[in-house]
């Protein structure tokens, strides 16, 4: 009974983790926060080359364990270490391949225009007794880690945890925000850019969170030539022309 539930699972990550994919796609598995600049990314790769790019967005731990369950990819890009440290650890990815893209930076976003004080009583007081603070879920999606300890560090996670409403990535907390169901949430300054309802109200210091960083790599089991093409392209100075258009910070520098 195991073996029939665990091959069930396995069959439903498979169906479900990518669109539709050729046998020469180069299949991407990608942190939700980048989706509009690889977007961009892939169709100036693919304009290019003669190769097709098929990109499927999502939490990063999400991402990882469809990996980990053997999900047909072959370039994972993570929003943070901790889980390409995972899939390295168990030999899921080529390890000599692995790369920082790029790196970002955290905000507190509202729906209306303002700004806020970083500390805690301000914070509790601009979010009020019912107001909700949407992040990611703050053991798995990277924005949701980020954003737990940047409030740790400001001395406000145990008086604003309980307004928490944790995400499964860092764009369902930028909409629940936008759509006007929570009073602010923490996100990346790449997400709050992309829609024009969000409202940066304050800037978190980099010196209260872990450098924020997208590392991506080949999977081990991918054979396609054009993934290794396409992940040398993310490296270079036209797709660094990308990131940066999207406000993304240079990789090295993160």
């Amino acid at each position: 009974m195991k073996r029939l539930i665990h091959s069930i699972l396995l069959c439903l990550v498979l169906c479900v983790s990518a669109p539709a994919a050729q046998a020469r796609d180069v299949v991407v598995f990608a942190a939700a926060s980048l989706k509009n600049v690889l977007d961009e990314a892939a169709a100036a790769f693919e304009a290019t080359h003669e190769a097709s790019v098929v990109l499927s967005y999502g939490g990063s731990s999400a991402l990882a364990r469809q990996i980990q369950y053997g999900a047909p990819a072959d370039i994972f890009v993570s929003a943070n270490a901790q889980w390409m440290d995972l899939l390295e650890d168990e030999d899921l990815i080529q390890s000599a391949s692995r790369a920082v893209l790029a790196g970002n930076r955290l905000v507190l976003i509202a729906g209306e225009p303002g700004t806020v004080e970083l500390t805690p009583h301000a914070l509790r007081n601009a979010l009020g007794a019912e107001g909700r603070l949407a992040m990611g879920h703050v053991r798995a999606v990277p924005a949701g880690i980020y954003g737990k300890a940047a409030l740790e560090a400001l001395g406000a996670w145990d008086l604003l945890s309980p307004n928490v409403v944790q995400t499964d990535n860092v764009r369902a907390a930028l909409r629940l925000v936008t759509l006007g169901e929570a009073q602010f949430g923490i996100v990346y300054v790449t997400d709050a850019q992309q829609d024009e309802r969000a409202r940066v109200v304050a800037v978190f210091p980099q010196s209260t969170y872990p450098p924020i960083v997208y590392p991506a790599a080949l999977t081990r089991d991918s054979t396609n030539p054009d993934a290794e093409v396409l992940l040398r392209f993310l490296q270079s100075d036209a797709a660094a022309q990308i990131f940066a258009k999207h406000g993304f910070l240079p990789g090295p520098a993160s």
